[in-house]
């Protein structure tokens, strides 16, 4: 059993979503994290490092941060074909593309929330524009970030543009645009929304 531990309205909803993807045996615990106003405080409960979410446990095992907890829930629960399994075709590209999300896309936004220059020499992220343009030649061959086959991956894309389509630190696409739809039409994430209070 996936204990995920959840904070509404937060990165952690979109393993709701991918849980409800894999159709894998679940239970949420809500916990309390800091809030950006500094105020609210960390959780005991809560498993994550640094108290914050998404963090799941699985009957003990803990696995914290987005992309791990996504590379961790496909691999276990393969039936639903959400991840490419080692060996597979397209697991580099899989493994890539989770591993762009924190590593270049989430500091690429942070930098610009920040009005911090990007140092370009020594940072492994680049500016907003261009770490969302790689995503754009991705997904230009369409639907998805693997082309035909939906990902956790999209889920952590797809939420994560959808939450952020309409500030002004994300580039105008359409293929974004239409990309987004076809995450947030799947019967799966409106489930999450759902759950998404506990």
């Amino acid at each position: 059993m996936i204990t995920l531990f959840h904070r509404p309205k937060s990165r952690s909803t979109r393993f709701i979503f991918l849980l409800e993807e894999l159709e894998a045996p679940y239970k949420i615990q809500l916990v309390t994290t800091r809030s950006r106003d500094g105020t609210g405080a960390v959780d005991p409960a809560n498993p994550h490092p640094l108290g914050k979410v998404p963090a799941i446990s699985d009957d003990g095992a803990v696995v914290f941060e987005s992309p791990a907890i996504a590379l961790y829930l496909t691999d276990k629960f393969p039936k639903n074909r959400l991840g490419p399994l080692p060996g597979e075709p397209g697991r580099g590209a899989y493994l890539s593309w989770l591993s762009y999300y924190t590593g270049v896309l989430e500091p690429a936004f942070m930098s610009k929330f920040m009005n911090v220059e990007v140092p370009r020499g020594t940072a492994g992220w680049a500016p907003v524009d261009e770490a969302v343009s790689a995503v754009v030649n991705a997904l230009s061959p369409g639907p998805f970030m693997l082309g035909e086959r939906f990902s956790s991956a999209d889920v952590l894309y797809g939420t994560t543009f959808a939450m952020f389509g309409q500030s002004p630190m994300m580039p105008k696409s359409r293929v974004i645009e239409d990309y987004v739809q076809r995450i947030v039409t799947r019967p799966c994430f409106a489930r999450a929304q759902e759950r998404d209070s506990g």
